[in-house]
Order: C-alpha cells, then sequence, then structure tokens
C-alpha cells in the first residue's frame, strides 16, 4: 500500500513535468474559439482526452511490445530508420505542432497589420478535436514514463484523472495570464514551435533514423526548459528594453516642447 502511494505521487510529479508542453498547447489552441466558449472548449477537450488516456493506457499495457516494435525498416547509404507505431504517431504529433505553431504565427503577424488585432474565430468542434487528439500524442510520453514507474493499472489510471483535474484548471490560468499579458503569446507560440521539434527529434530517435550515417539525437527535457528560460528572459529584457527606450523618446519630445516654449 505505502508501495503504490509512493508511486502515485510519483507519477503525480511525472504528469506535471511532463504536462506543461501539453498545457501550452491547449491554453492557445483554445484561444481560437469565441471568447464565452473558450472555458467549454477546455474542459469538454481535456475530459474527452483524459477518458481515452485511460483507455489508452490500458491498450498499451496490453499491447506495449506491438506499439514500440518496428513495422518497417530503411537501410541505404544515406538514410536508415527502423519506424515504430509509437515513433510514428510522435513524428506526426510534432510534424503537425510545427505547422500549427508556424500558420500561427504567420497569421499573427499578417493579421494583426490588416486588421488591427481583431481576433479570429475558429469551430469549436474542430479546436476540440485537435485539443484531444494532441493531448494523445503527448500522453504517449507520459504513459510510457508512468509504466517505468509503477505496473499498478488502477495507479496510473487515477493519477491520470487527478492530473486531467489539474490540467483543466491550470489551462484557465495560463490562458487568463496570456490574455492580461499579449506579449507573451508571441513567446508562447514560440514555445510551441520548440514543442514540436522536441516531438519531432523524440520521433525520430525513437525511429533510429539515420542521415548519412548521424543518428538523430532526441532533444532532452532539460534542453527544451532551459531554453524556455532563455525566452522569458529575452521577453523581460526587450520590454525593459522598449520601456527606456520610450521613457528616453519622451524625455527628449518633453526637452524641445520646452525649447519651442521659450522661443
Amino acid at each position: 500500500m505505502a508501495q503504490h502511494l509512493v508511486d502515485f505521487c510519483m507519477l503525480l510529479l511525472l504528469q506535471a513535468v511532463l504536462g506543461f508542453d501539453n498545457l501550452l498547447y491547449i491554453s492557445l489552441e483554445s484561444k481560437r474559439a469565441p471568447e464565452e466558449r473558450q472555458k467549454f472548449v477546455r474542459v469538454t477537450g481535456i475530459s474527452v482526452a483524459i477518458g481515452l488516456r485511460i483507455v489508452l493506457l490500458f491498450a498499451i499495457l496490453k499491447l506495449v511490445e506491438m506499439v514500440k516494435a518496428p513495422f518497417l525498416i530503411v537501410d541505404n547509404e544515406w538514410f536508415h530508420t527502423e519506424l515504430s507505431g509509437y515513433a510514428l504517431i510522435t513524428l506526426v504529433g510534432g510534424a503537425f505542432i510545427l505547422y500549427t505553431a508556424t500558420k500561427e504565427i504567420m497569421h499573427m503577424m499578417a493579421y494583426e497589420e490588416a486588421h488591427h488585432g481583431e481576433k479570429r474565430s475558429g469551430s469549436v468542434g474542430l479546436i476540440i478535436t485537435s485539443i484531444v487528439m494532441m493531448n494523445l500524442v503527448f500522453s504517449f510520453d507520459s504513459i510510457l514514463s508512468a509504466m517505468a514507474i509503477s505496473d499498478n493499472f488502477y495507479v496510473m489510471a487515477t493519477a491520470i484523472v487527478i492530473s486531467g483535474i489539474l490540467m483543466i484548471v491550470m489551462a484557465e490560468v495560463i490562458t487568463n495570464f496570456l490574455k492580461k499579458n499579449r506579449m507573451y503569446e508571441v513567446v508562447g507560440l514560440f514555445i510551441l514551435f520548440i514543442v514540436g521539434i522536441l516531438l519531432v527529434t523524440e520521433g525520430a530517435h525513437l525511429a533510429h533514423m539515420k542521415f548519412f550515417g548521424h543518428e538523430i539525437e532526441a532533444m532532452t527535457k532539460s534542453t527544451f526548459y532551459f531554453v524556455i528560460a532563455v525566452l522569458f528572459i529575452i521577453e523581460i529584457v526587450q520590454g525593459r528594453y522598449q520601456k527606456n527606450l520610450l521613457r528616453k523618446k519622451n524625455h527628449m519630445l518633453a526637452q524641445h516642447e520646452n525649447i519651442d516654449g521659450e522661443d
């Protein structure tokens, strides 16, 4: 019993560490829905995804060797891969996030210029589906990691449900923060872009991909969090630098107005 409790606490901590990128995706994706429907989108998307996670957990426990076993092997002088179901899902999920982040960054630049910040809305059903599907992509990592900690289905399922409830709360917090601090939306999108790179490199590593004999290494979580910290530091420094420039500009304008007034 005591061991199950320790495993449960470790699983909750694991879900929190591995779930940040998922939370960011959910928060940014839900902002595409009409404002009055955003909370519904987050709660529904995460709730459905958590139910499917438990089903996926049960399936992976039964079929773990099939998921990890390669179904396609390519080996020639310039390219090598041993593609498994897990690697394929991770690669496709990462590629989709890269596409989504790039599209949103380009849209933000073009749309803000053309429409002066007018908000774009998307289909609620499509947004919920996107959140559910990407939640499942992210869940492979956390489920397979959880299996290394515990072999008890009920312990893992309980941790998934509780982490899902916490995810709903935290997604609300992150969304509200982004609403009040619009400048961090760009940072969030670039972090999402890095999440895509993280998944693509992880999928390529799982598939043992090599180009001209050089194997693709997965981006580590420590590197991922370091890059996030650097992005936030850059944003804070840039924000303060812009405020200083604006303060100097206003000071110079005030001096010119005083000189003109004396003349």
